[in-house]
């Protein structure tokens, strides 16, 4: 996943511990010499995150294709290790870090890039992105960056192959001063753009810088922080003087890792609380999905109840007489008129009516008259109110036995 490079360009694991809180990618460039760079890493690592180092070329500043090379390769690793285990990120810039790559990582999450992640891995970096750290940074590539570059006092003490970078930008400042301007001019609003983009990510800034760095000038600053505030975000400043550019942490130790934790540990409860509202958010929907479902089932099973009473159903006026249940236990003639007042009914008041000639009516008719009546002793017992009422008995070993005749239904 990282330990490798090309072009110049270098990215690994600065630090990887098995227990960590959280994960800060170094964006540094060839301004921040390796000395320095592990003094940094050792500093993170006493706080418990692990670090993830992405050292520019020095070149990656003028050229976005060589930026956005070394870029897809850091947001690919990154997404393999947070699919492991998702936990806070923190970008961490250093001098021109954010020109030679960082700012084409913003791009690449959040889709204005081309060869666009997909959507679930761009979600799950943007979800993880806790934090900002600059750190004389971010730095103004205007067109008279390069001899100021190559003139500085740092770049002038850096050992080694830095001195052939001095050489190489004192070549761009005195014989390319067209390239200059045209690439820097026509890049910079986008890398301006896209660093208060940032804002979006949701995440804190802490930035810090001095009143004696050239490269990164405190108004520079001043104006980057005020226009992030005045998009919403929430931005720290921390100002020391004497310090030379790169050189706040070696000249104020005690501060600068204060500083450092406060912005670490703002970045855990940034991620946390980030995470609970997105799982209650994802509980709200579920429950939401749920009280649908549940909603659908009861319209289709009023809907299925309703055309079943619709196939079934009888006239406002027709009741249905149900047995007493006193009239076996006393033995009661069938045809008094008290019996006849102990009979329940039940009213059923849907609009719809039985008719004789459907087919329902049809199969009671067949089942409750009987087609053979040969044998029945038909008389009249008696009358009521006028009207007769008949009784029937029939020849059966029971004739002794006076029971009541009645339909079932």
């Amino acid at each position: 996943m990282f330990g490798g490079g090309s072009n110049g360009n270098c990215l690994y694991w600065g630090r990887r511990e098995p227990e960590f809180r959280g994960i800060v990618v170094v964006f540094a460039w060839v301004s921040l010499h390796e000395k320095q760079l592990r003094s940094f890493v050792d500093l993170y690592s006493s706080l418990r995150w692990n670090s993830i180092v992405c050292h520019a070329d020095f070149l990656n500043a003028f050229y976005p294709e060589r930026a956005t090379s070394l870029a897809f390769g850091l947001v690919s690793g990154l997404v393999e290790e947070l699919r492991i285990k998702p936990c806070p990120v923190v970008f961490i810039a250093f001098s021109g870090g954010p020109k030679a790559c960082m700012y084409k990582v913003f791009q690449i999450i959040q889709g204005t890039c081309e060869g666009q992640l997909s959507v679930d891995e761009s979600r799950l970096v943007r979800n993880c992105v806790a934090g900002h750290i600059y750190d004389s940074s971010p730095v103004d590539f205007t067109s008279d960056f390069c001899a100021r570059f190559s003139l500085h006092p740092t770049i002038q003490k850096m050992p080694g192959t830095s001195k052939l970078v001095s050489w190489v930008a004192k070549g761009i400042a005195s014989g390319l001063d067209g390239l200059c301007l045209t690439r820097f001019d026509s890049q910079r609003a986008e890398y301006w753009q896209t660093l208060y983009s940032s804002v979006d990510l949701e995440a804190p800034f802490l930035i810090l810088f001095s009143e004696d760095d050239e490269l990164a000038p405190p108004q520079v600053i001043y104006n980057f922080a005020q226009r992030l505030q005045e998009l919403g975000g929430d931005v720290e400043l921390v100002n020391w003087k004497g310090s030379p550019h790169i050189g706040h942490y070696e000249h104020y130790p005690i501060q600068y890792r204060a500083a450092i934790t406060s912005l670490l540990e703002k970045a855990t409860s940034v991620y946390s609380q980030r995470i609970r509202q997105l799982r209650e958010r994802a509980g709200m929907e579920g429950m939401h999905d749920e009280i649908s479902e549940l909603i659908c089932d009861l319209q289709k099973v009023a809907v299925n109840s309703n055309e079943s009473l619709r196939r079934v159903a009888v006239g406002p006026s027709d009741y249905f007489f149900l047995p007493s249940s006193a009239e076996h236990g006393k033995g009661q003639e069938s045809g008094s008129l008290q019996d006849e007042r102990n009979e329940r009914s039940i009213y059923l008041p849907t609009p719809p009516s039985l008719s004789a000639h459907s087919l329902l009516g049809q199969v009671l008719f067949d089942v409750c008259v009987p087609k053979n009546v040969e044998g029945w002793d038909i008389r009249f017992s008696g009358s009521v109110n006028g009207q007769p009422i008949a009784s029937s008995r029939r020849h059966s070993p029971f004739n002794g036995i006076k029971r009541n005749r009645r339909s079932r239904l």
